[in-house]
């Protein structure tokens, strides 16, 4: 035992002479045994608000106004201190847990580190890079969402374009529930970090919360200069850190591969092949890597394309790039279903490297998760729509830089059944070539999609090709008609959910509200936010005619006497929101 402890303290010793000069060490020797502290370089904290919002996954408004939009968070507050449901705020597109329940989800992906939770996400540029002392969120309503902060080395508004781009968790938590609605200043304690940033991302689960989320703006407080530690503390070893080189282990007069190696594998080889297939299933992509590394035997588990039939890269998006991908191309052979949301953002992926994969790996998709993928080019979908021919499933969501020609190529996917295109510039010419294709179409989001110049023509497009449509997405279509509606609704008798939030276009008085009751008994979700011209009528014909409806939302709409009747009722509406929206 004592032996064994002196090796630890060698190692230890040798570890600690590598981390500085002999200078350095016998400074901080002197600092520590004197009990002095370092003396601290004198610089003035500065607070700055956002210069400007680059990027976010998703928001409650319009492309075309600024209400409820992500870019209220550039600069000062405009409703803080205040507490409520404000236009000019920031707000998120869901909340809730109903969004992952209903039938236009896609089952999760295994392999999910427990710790990420991220759902939404936005990226806010400063003017002045500094090391951030502190990060204030300005929450105005139904606060808790933010899971995550992180700081970025790059700077956004330079001419060089980055060689290599840092990102750091500054705070990192779990999803919760503020005790009240009311606003408050999120400011937890962050981490230090060796490098100045004028780049914050923040990213939120609203999972939890009764109602959205709304944010006002994020201060960020850091000083220009780099701080010194004002006490001198020794380096913490962690354990699992202990790997040396044969040669420093040699040193220390023990035979390396006599003492420390063994031949064999225990009884661990002995089990059954499944058996241990099953085992490593319950690892991380990381884990699984790291473990591969350990012996012959792992390694060959660990790489068997059984292994990556599913693949999430979401939650390592600020690690993720072509190097990444070349390494697990040989692994991923059988890949069925893979997640790249949020990956590759300034130049991590290029066509070459997210091209070679796809080539080596894509023949057996059926699902590709695509969110906020900026790398997103036409040659890109050129390669997905030649190379993943059985692809039934494709999300596109806020890819808002994808230029509007590149969406002609969806249509070879004739196989697909789940389509997102929320905040695409997708034009009518490749939605209408895409639905005289893809007939199989059983889930459509075209939520926000603002180039779209005739909603009654797709709708019209939708009745004659895709008579299999579960679900469509139609949130704050513009010019959306009861004309249109009528014929969505007589063609698409299998629609079980409907969103037709923010469509100002339909109007109560036609009728069109209950002739969709009539003709759609299979409804379980209709969204009906913000139009004021819903009546008592309206909602009695959907509860006499949908008896599945589970969830019905007239936010933004009085209509006490009829919901205190039917509301009785569980199984006829389940949840409804009585809010009072401002118009925009």
């Amino acid at each position: 035992m004592l032996t064994l402890l002196s090796m630890f303290y060698y190692i230890c010793l040798r570890r600690r002479s590598r981390s500085g000069t002999r200078g350095e060490a016998l400074t901080s020797r002197r600092a520590v045994e004197s009990g002095q502290r370092a003396v601290l370089p004198v610089s003035v904290e500065v607070e700055q608000y956002a210069k400007e919002v680059l990027d976010f996954s998703s928001h409650y408004g319009s492309e075309n106004s600024m209400s409820y939009t992500m870019w209220n968070l550039a600069g000062v507050p405009n409703v803080y201190p205040s507490s409520g449901d404000f236009t000019q705020t920031a707000v998120f597109r869901t909340y809730g847990t109903w969004w992952e329940q209903c039938a236009s989800a896609p089952p999760p992906f295994k392999r999910i580190p427990k710790d990420f939770y991220s759902h939404d996400y936005i990226e806010l540029g400063y003017e002045e890079p500094v090391y951030p002392t502190s990060v204030e969120v300005l929450e105005t309503y139904y606060p808790g969402a933010i899971v995550q902060i992180l700081a970025c080395s790059h700077n956004p508004f330079s001419q060089n374009p980055p060689i290599d781009v840092r990102w750091e968790v500054l705070w990192s938590g779990e999803p919760t529930k503020a005790l009240t609605p009311q606003a408050r200043q999120f400011a937890p304690a962050i981490k230090h970090i060796n490098f100045p940033t004028n780049l914050l991302r923040l990213e939120v689960n609203s999972s939890l919360l009764d109602y959205y989320t709304e944010l006002d703006a994020v201060i960020l407080r850091g000083v220009k200069e780099r701080p010194m530690l004002a006490l001198y503390k020794l380096p913490i070893i962690d354990i699992n850190d202990l790997s040396d080189s044969e040669e420093e282990l040699s040193d220390t007069g023990v035979p390396f591969r006599q003492e420390v190696e063994r031949k064999g594998n225990g009884y661990f080889d002995k089990l059954p092949y499944e058996l241990i297939q099953l085992i490593l299933s319950h690892l991380t992509l990381p884990d699984l890597c790291r473990l591969a590394q350990s012996s012959k035997l792992l390694q060959q588990h660990c790489c068997d394309p059984l292994q990556y039939t599913q693949l999430s890269l979401q939650p390592y998006w600020a690690r993720l790039n072509d190097a990444s991908l070349g390494h697990l191309q040989s692994r991923c052979t059988l890949l069925q279903r893979l997640n790249l949301s949020w990956t590759g953002h300034r130049g991590a992926l290029t066509l070459t490297g997210i091209s070679s994969f796809l080539k080596a790996c894509g023949q057996n998709l059926v699902c590709l998760e695509l969110s906020c993928c900026h790398f997103l080019n036409e040659a890109c979908l050129e390669v997905v729509s030649q190379t993943c021919r059985r692809l039934q499933e494709l999300n596109l969501s806020s890819c808002d830089r994808l230029s509007p020609q590149a969406f002609t190529h969806i249509c070879k996917l004739t196989l697909l059944r789940r389509l997102v295109l929320y905040r695409t510039k997708i034009e009518q010419t490749a939605i209408l070539s895409i639905l005289t294709f893809c007939v199989e179409l059983r889930h459509l989001n075209l939520g926000s999609c603002v180039r779209i110049d005739d909603y009654d023509v797709v709708a019209s497009m939708l009745a004659t090709r895709c008579h299999s449509l579960c679900s469509l997405d139609l949130w704050r279509c513009r010019n959306l008609t009861d004309r249109g509606l009528a014929e969505l609704a007589s063609g698409c008798k299998m629609l079980e959910e409907l969103d037709l939030g923010w469509c100002p276009t339909l109007q109560s008085s036609t009728g069109c509200f209950q002739q969709l009751a009539r003709s759609l008994p299979r409804l379980r979700k209709l969204f009906l936010t913000a139009n004021r011209s819903v009546c008592d009528s309206d909602i009695e014909e959907l509860a006499s005619c949908c008896p599945s409806l589970q969830h019905l939302d007239i936010l933004g709409k009085h209509l006490p006497d009829i919901i205190s009747t039917i509301v009785v009722e569980p199984t006829i509406i389940s949840k409804y929101e009585q809010f009072l929206a401002q118009p925009e």
